[in-house]
């Protein structure tokens, strides 16, 4: 627990148009653990923050004004193979940022 939480983002959720392949992407890539809430709603942790996925047509997307959500990576170009490699696709390469390197991926196709 950190020591002062007062307005600091606590929990996040995003929407999903299959919960199950979002699932299993971020068990896979990143660890994640879930716990489900019904058919429509699953909970997310061990992911730096704590949230959830909820069922939707919808998905977050940064081209239709979405927060931009950064992973950090000790091993960036292991961490993209295995984001392609569990199905996610990278839209936008490994660059210099304000940190070292980062790169970009979404889950879901369009």
């Amino acid at each position: 627990m950190h020591m002062n939480n007062h307005k600091k983002i606590d929990y996040v959720e995003f929407p999903s148009t299959n919960l199950e392949a979002s699932k299993s992407f971020f068990s896979t890539v990143f660890n994640w653990t879930f716990k489900d809430f019904g058919p429509e709603y699953t909970a997310f942790s061990h992911a730096g923050l704590d949230g959830g996925f909820f069922k939707s047509e919808q998905n977050a997307n940064t081209a239709n004004g979405s927060a931009l959500i950064v992973f950090y990576s000790t091993t960036l170009e292991e961490t993209q193979s295995e984001i392609v490699a569990a199905g996610g696709t990278i839209c936008k390469e490994i660059f210099t940022f304000q940190r070292p390197e980062i790169s970009l991926f979404r889950t879901e196709r369009k």
